[in-house]
């Protein structure tokens, strides 16, 4: 039996917040070209197995789909296109700038896909602004907002400056102004993503700081109930984003922090811009300011020449920094990095640091959770039976909830994973 014909675009979306994002506005602007029956692969570069799994991906969706177009973008499609150009599933590979703009989707119709070139990226870092396509969100409790893309740092493990170009901001009117309409269709809370979110503002006039774009969301936008901010580096966390972090009840007690390693030989060799006690000073600072605060955070195992004595600095730092929420990234060469050319450690060495920083995750979860017990929490709900606490904990409800709204409950217990009521 054959597989039915595609009334519409089919979107997969690997890696990060961002690409999501991104995935929804390609939607949109697929949907405004008329382009149907195609299959969108939004493609993640972090590590050689993210783009292992998207080639999988590509080639599963292919066979699902038999005699659709299969049109690959995101951060692999842009740092090796030829990579996906080589394979015969694929139909088109878009770069990231590309896939940003409208004319771009449509160029990709059935009537003129003919007539476009198979592989659509230029370079990426002469690009000097920052797309500021505005979506309706996710759902109907949570939005996103871009307003920055790319990264000027070089760390030694990351490709994705390659990806994403240097970094460039969207002025803080456009953002005030997306947030508002966000508002006005009834999101009670919105997220401020980007490559590297506190970079923003250093190619604006007068070089502002993120924490100037938080304050002035909080100003301009007075009836949005919840402001998030995704992942940022500690190390630049700026004078008012610390004072929002003390004052501002509507921005959210939980930050994603962009560690990588707990040890200072490691984050040297990481090229890494903080220190072991930079990392611990911040987090007692922030925690000093907003006692409610948590923290999440990104740690790579088994970075070349780790030895386990390192490995045991960056595991301690679960204790030494008080994390919550841990994004475990067992080290994966890139080739193109300088990482990638440093001794190796043991593949099942990695795997093994991987799983002991993740055991402490766990440990350091339940720690959390049980501390929730008892305890009234305001909560956004995200489903009919989740929502997630102003620290971003997930919450189980023994019954439905209109989604978007927010409850204050008493929370009962927890499964381990997350908070009940």
């Amino acid at each position: 039996m054959s597989a039915p014909e595609l009334t519409k675009a089919v979107f997969s979306t690997h890696g990060c917040r961002l690409n999501a994002y991104e995935s929804e506005a390609m939607r949109e602007m697929a949907e405004a070209a008329g382009l149907k029956g195609a299959v969108i692969v939004n493609t993640c570069a972090v590590t050689a197995e993210a783009v292992r799994k998207a080639r999988q991906d590509i080639r599963r969706l292919a066979r699902d789909n038999p005699g659709a177009p299969v049109i690959v973008t995101g951060c692999a499609a842009q740092t090796e296109p030829e990579t996906f150009a080589a394979m015969p599933e694929v139909t088109r590979v878009v770069g990231n700038t590309e896939k940003m703009q409208p004319e771009t989707w449509a160029s990709l119709t059935p009537d003129l896909i003919g007539q476009t070139e198979r592989v659509i990226v230029d370079d990426i870092m002469s690009v000097e602004e920052t797309a500021g396509h505005l979506i309706d969100g996710f759902g109907r409790h949570r939005a996103y907002v871009q307003v920055q893309n790319g990264c000027d740092h070089r760390c030694t493990f990351c490709i994705i400056p390659y990806g994403r170009g240097n970094s460039r901001s969207v002025p803080a009117g456009v953002v005030v102004d997306q947030i508002k309409r966000l508002r006005d269709r009834g999101f009670n809370e919105v997220v401020l993503t980007g490559v590297d979110l506190t970079s923003w503002g250093a190619d604006l006039p007068g070089t502002p700081r993120l924490g100037d774009l938080v304050m002035r969301v909080l100003k301009l936008v007075p009836d949005l109930p919840r402001l998030r901010i995704s992942s940022i580096d500690s190390i630049e966390a700026d004078e008012n984003l610390m004072q929002a972090i003390a004052t501002e009840r509507r921005l959210m007690p939980h930050l994603h922090l962009s560690l990588q390693a707990g040890d200072d030989m490691i984050l040297k060799r990481m090229k890494r811009r903080h220190l072991r006690d930079d990392a611990i000073r911040f987090c007692e600072d922030a925690r000093r300011l907003r006692p409610e605060i948590v923290f999440g955070a990104d740690i790579i195992a088994g970075f070349p020449t780790e030895t386990e004595a390192m490995f045991q600095n960056s595991l301690k730092l679960v204790t030494d920094c008080g994390l919550t929420f841990l994004h475990v990234f067992p080290y994966s060469a890139r080739q193109g990095t300088p990482a990638a050319r440093m001794p190796a450690v043991n593949g099942k060495a990695i795997n093994d640091r991987a799983a002991r920083l993740r055991a402490a995750g766990d440990v350091a979860l339940r720690t959390h959770l049980d501390a929730q017990q008892g305890r009234r929490h305001r909560i956004l709900t995200e489903g009919p039976r989740t929502g997630r606490t102003e620290q971003f904990t997930e919450v189980a409800f023994d019954r439905d909830m209109p989604e978007g709204t927010m409850i204050d409950v008493t929370i009962s217990g927890h499964d381990g994973a997350r908070l009940r009521v």
